[in-house]
């Protein structure tokens, strides 16, 4: 069992959702990256996704965009990405890479996995990687113990919904909306009904991600899903600061507003 299902079975236990956080490794720097996710951890997220930067991003918007282009400005490498992981899980989140698929090729798959289990890393979530095409990633993921954490949309049929879930271990990433990520006013009015068809095939835990920016809206969705996603609201705490101090400052009162958001959903 991999520390995210850990994570996930405590607090089930807990009945509370978990609060999932994501932060592209480099941004502001490597070394901003570490502090920032370590603010997030004090702050209460319980599992975090580390950003791996790419010039091509097709399901960001333009907060994480900004983030990544910065941080592939200023030199950010893979090495970097797997040491962030490190003091992520050293910082006592469960951590996990959220990537495009093309930077793990061009690495290598087997050398990727390899790279990840020995920085700490729990797995790996693909949005732009179907299981139908992830055999090679499925063959290493298995051999090193690492989740396949693959997403599913409103658009997804039911037969798709049950192929993903069959597929996934760890946590099944739900899009509430239909477009690129970004902090909206409202939740999506899809999210609940998509989730209860997830759980209509699969007892595998589902976390709820794409617009999230608040507590109120944490504990909105905290109400139907397993897990609260946030990226765009956090990353967006730094964009604003006017110098890397008052971010941190910022970024783990949005935390721990997010939290007493997840605390207060089942309550």
């Amino acid at each position: 069992m991999s520390a995210v299902s850990e994570k996930f079975a405590e607090l089930r236990a807990e009945n509370r959702p978990a609060l999932v956080g994501y932060l592209p490794a480099g941004f502001p720097t490597v070394e901003g990256s570490r502090r920032a996710i370590e603010a997030m951890i004090r702050g209460g997220v319980d599992i975090v996704e580390v950003g791996f930067p790419y010039s091509d991003p097709v399901m960001d918007g333009p907060t994480i965009q900004a983030a990544a282009d910065l941080a592939l400005a200023r030199g950010v490498r893979i090495h970097d990405v797997f040491d962030v992981v490190r003091s992520s899980v050293d910082a006592g989140a469960p951590t996990v890479v959220m990537t495009y698929w093309n930077p793990v090729e061009r690495f290598g798959v087997e050398k990727f996995a390899l790279a990840l289990k020995a920085a700490g890393g729990s797995g790996l979530i693909t949005p732009d990687l179907i299981p139908d095409e992830a055999a090679e990633w499925t063959r290493a993921a298995e051999a090193h113990d690492l989740d396949q954490i693959f997403l599913v949309a409103p658009s997804s049929t039911d037969e798709r919904l049950a192929m993903t879930a069959k597929a996934s271990s760890g946590f099944l990433y739900a899009t509430a909306v239909m477009g690129v990520t970004g902090q909206r006013q409202t939740t999506s009015s899809l999210a609940p009904s998509l989730v209860a068809r997830v759980r209509d095939v699969t007892d595998m835990p589902v976390g709820v991600g794409l617009g999230v920016s608040n507590g109120e809206q944490a504990a909105e969705v905290g109400e139907f899903a397993d897990a609260v996603i946030v990226g765009s609201a956090l990353v967006r705490c730094l964009l604003d600061a006017p110098d890397e101090e008052a971010g941190l400052v910022a970024i783990e009162a949005l935390a721990r507003d997010l939290r007493a958001g997840v605390e207060r959903a089942r309550a």
